[in-house]
């Protein structure tokens, strides 16, 4: 069982699921929820996420062109999860809202043609300019 939630308690969540891949990611909106760093994101199905709490929605276009809900909670600030619209299948959930964060092993850096010349790019792991390919479907479904 993976579980998490927001630095005053009031949501969390929990799935059985395994992460389906883990990333970090240099876009410009990452870099405004990570204060300037790149966000560690964790992959998940759907499905099997159960959140308890009330959580907000900011509804933006990302840069890749999807309509993203990016979710927080209303009483802490704490940024949760993002959804895109284009793939209900899926959900990320942000690494430091884990209660175990050691599980956030990122597979892969995307968006590095965003990040700045100071930020540290693991060149260990594979990196994308932009948008990396979809996730194949035999991973998420």
């Amino acid at each position: 069982m993976i579980r998490g939630g927001c630095l005053c308690g009031a949501v969390r969540y929990q799935t059985d699921a395994e992460p389906i891949i883990a990333r970090l990611c240099w876009c410009r909106v990452c870099q405004y929820l990570a204060t300037g760093n790149a966000a560690v994101s964790l992959c998940f199905p759907s499905a099997g996420m159960a959140i308890t709490g009330e959580v907000r929605d900011f509804v933006s276009i990302a840069d890749s062109g999807n309509r993203m809900h990016r979710r927080f909670c209303p009483a802490c600030g704490t940024h949760l999860f993002s959804e895109a619209e284009s793939r209900p299948h899926i959900i990320f959930v942000r690494a430091g809202s884990l209660d175990d964060p050691e599980i956030a092993k990122p597979a892969a850096t995307i968006w590095v043609a965003s990040a700045p010349g100071w930020a540290c790019v693991d060149a260990s792991l594979p990196c994308f300019e932009g948008q990396p390919p979809p996730i194949p479907l035999t991973k998420c479904d």
